[in-house]
């Protein structure tokens, strides 16, 4: 198994593990790979050196600027996670279902779902709250 530190066109870094060196190069060839962040699939692989166990000189990796990105993205996608567990998914029909749920028509609920920015500005409008939260195509199916 091969752990591969890869970075995105997004500049979002992200590890990958791998059968074998030609399993990622094939998969990349493929566009197979997408970033768990913005689901580009330009994705470049950063250069990795063997983790040898030394005596820690310089700040923690949290201290450093990727060691931060890693903590941020991370945070995200726990929140991601969070949002996907505790909300029903209700595609195309948000507009209509939170339409619903706001007017007592049906039981409140956390939902999530599709909706056009001028369907957006008509909730607020009418006293309904929307958060946008654009997730990409990576993060719609199953979370790993």
């Amino acid at each position: 198994m091969k752990v591969l530190n890869l970075r995105c066109a997004g500049d979002h870094a992200f590890e990958g593990w791998f059968a074998s060196e030609d399993d990622f190069n094939a998969q990349a060839a493929s566009s197979a790979i997408a970033c768990p962040l913005c689901g580009s699939t330009e994705i470049s692989r950063l250069p990795s050196a063997p983790r040898l166990n030394v005596s820690r000189q310089g700040p923690p990796p949290a201290e450093t600027g990727q060691g931060m990105q890693m903590t941020l993205q991370s945070q995200w996608m726990r929140v991601v996670r969070q949002v996907m567990n505790s909300t029903e998914d209700v595609g195309d029909r948000f507009a209509e279902e939170a339409r619903r749920i706001h007017y007592g028509e049906v039981e409140e609920r956390g939902i999530r779902g599709r909706a056009s920015s001028e369907d957006a500005e008509a909730l607020r409008e009418e006293g309904i709250e929307v958060v946008a939260l654009p997730l990409p195509d990576a993060l719609k199916g199953s979370i790993q």
